[in-house]
């Protein structure tokens, strides 16, 4: 890549302010593009400038409408490539699908390794994104991708708690690695939930592992969807006798009923990124901005400077 003189940005409709702050740190202008629909709905992409022999960073989430997003990315990148734009970074703080990364039962789609496929055919040079639900996901891609790790938000966040009284809990199995990592960093002990999941959104708590008795409890996980299982997690801890729970979460869906759960649960406070736009969330939930992850990354990668330098 050249430098950040011949890097351009640019940002699809999904989060917009995100893409603004990212701008600001990188200090360039986001670029003009005008997104529309047809009649029919057809997505419809005009580019207001010349990007030909740009790097084209383009900050795109696919979070809900996530098919609405996915296919708007897809044909912004598309355009950028035959407007002979050198290279299209996709800049994708949440990857959607990325929890059907494997058949879990026979006939199941691998939803996730599609996507990979459909950014790479569109055009992608290089994916970043953020805390995927499975880190495999990278294996999916014959691409360049850069996998961030949000833990260093919220450790700015706790860095002043008191590690004897504090634990970081797993709400299950598969998020430990996560939870471990942040627990280490915060220099707290880690407690574990392990659920079972009948059906999709569906979560049954059968075991508990770990000590969170008169702790501060926090409950450290990457997605928060219909909030179910966030709230039956707090609900055992709770019975555990900790007291007082947080919540943190990279990405917050709050799919269908999930703030109104959140609300009359023993949570007393929730952070989230922004790595899905939200507005005039109550005050039980705090956002905490991660364009400075995402700015200095992009200049790394400009630089050629190392990026896992940021999460050691």
């Amino acid at each position: 890549m050249g430098g950040m003189d011949e890097i351009k940005l640019f940002s699809g409709s999904s989060n917009l302010p995100l893409a603004e702050k990212i701008a600001e740190y990188i200090n360039v202008k986001l670029g003009k593009m005008e997104l529309g629909r047809f009649a029919d709905g057809e997505v419809n992409v005009r580019i207001g400038e010349t990007v030909r022999g740009y790097d084209v960073f383009l900050v795109q989430s696919t979070n809900p409408p996530v098919n609405e997003n996915l296919m708007e990315l897809l044909i912004m990148i598309d355009a950028f490539k035959r407007a002979s734009a050198r290279s299209v970074v996709a800049v994708i703080p949440y990857y959607g699908y990325a929890r059907q990364d494997r058949k879990a039962r026979g006939r199941d789609p691998i939803s996730a390794k599609l996507v990979a496929n459909l950014l790479t055919t569109a055009g992608a040079s290089r994916i970043i994104t953020m805390d995927l639900h499975s880190e495999q996901i990278q294996g999916f891609f014959d691409i360049p991708l850069d996998n961030l790790q949000s833990f260093p938000i919220f450790l700015e966040k706790f860095k002043n708690c008191d590690r004897a009284e504090t634990v970081v809990v797993s709400p299950d199995i598969g998020g430990v690695k996560r939870a471990s990592k942040f627990a280490e960093k915060l220099g707290v002990s880690l407690a574990i939930l392990d659920k079972r999941r009948p059906k999709d959104n569906v979560a049954e708590i059968v075991n508990f592992i770990g000590d969170v008795e008169g702790k501060i409890a926090i409950i450290f996980d990457d997605i928060i969807d219909t909030a179910r299982s966030l709230v039956e997690s707090a609900k055992v801890v709770e019975r555990m006798g900790a007291k007082k729970i947080i919540a943190c979460a990279t990405h917050a869906l709050f799919s269908g009923e999930a703030i109104e759960r959140i609300m009359d649960s023993p949570i007393e406070k929730v952070y989230i990124t922004d790595t899905i736009h939200h507005e005039n969330l109550p005050d039980k939930f705090e956002i905490l901005t991660i364009s400075r992850l995402f700015g200095e990354t992009i200049m790394r990668i400009v630089n050629n400077l190392s990026v896992s330098i940021l999460f050691r």
